[in-house]
């Protein structure tokens, strides 16, 4: 098994791409007990000096702490997946198949018409032109809501600490979407 390394806009942040699907829908551990679903991101977890782990469609992010270098992590991240995958084990529990991510739950739900409308065409803009982009950088955004022309946004990933961050929130994301949907007057981090 190959296992391409990226570097990522965020300098704490590497993106590995062991060549073959990891989840069907992006997933984002921030702590090791959050990874309690996925063993792939348990084991990465126990490594010394991993602080953050995001599951891609194709990719996995991994996030250092201050005290961690490149050099010293980067061969064990590698060996823990190609030992992962090699060995045939689940990314994700059972449970954790089961259940909707994030994303797929319908942000548009209990809202008027011309704001599950807005929204609609918030979630569609998000999925086909802002996440592909967001995914090459190592990590996704997650819509969180919609209120009186304010889009509330998550980042996760190499997005989540990285720290162009703010200027890619507001000078990419934001600006993409005023454009295309002129009822959005501003976008805001979540979390």
């Amino acid at each position: 098994m190959f296992i391409q390394t990226e570097d990522t806009p965020n300098p704490a942040t590497m993106k590995f791409l062991p060549s073959r699907a990891v989840v069907d829908a992006p997933v984002d551990f921030d702590t090791p007990e959050a990874a309690i679903i996925s063993p792939l991101a348990q084991a990465l977890f126990n490594i010394e000096g991993v602080s953050r782990v995001f599951l891609g469609t194709d990719f996995i992010s991994v996030t250092r702490d201050e005290a961690a270098d490149w050099p010293v992590l980067r061969p064990a991240i590698l060996a823990t997946i190609m030992d992962h995958f090699t060995l045939g084990k689940p990314v994700l529990s059972d449970e954790a198949k089961n259940a909707a991510p994030d994303n797929q739950l319908d942000p548009a739900a209990a809202l008027s018409a011309e704001d599950a409308e807005i929204v609609a065409r918030i979630t569609e803009l998000l999925d086909l032109r802002i996440r592909p982009a967001v995914a090459q950088d190592g990590g996704d955004v997650a819509f969180e809501r919609y209120e009186e022309g304010v889009v509330y946004l998550r980042l996760k990933g190499a997005c989540a600490g990285c720290p162009s961050a703010t200027a890619t929130l507001k000078f990419g994301i934001e600006q993409m979407l005023r454009h295309f949907i002129p009822e959005v007057q501003e976008v805001r981090r979540v979390g």
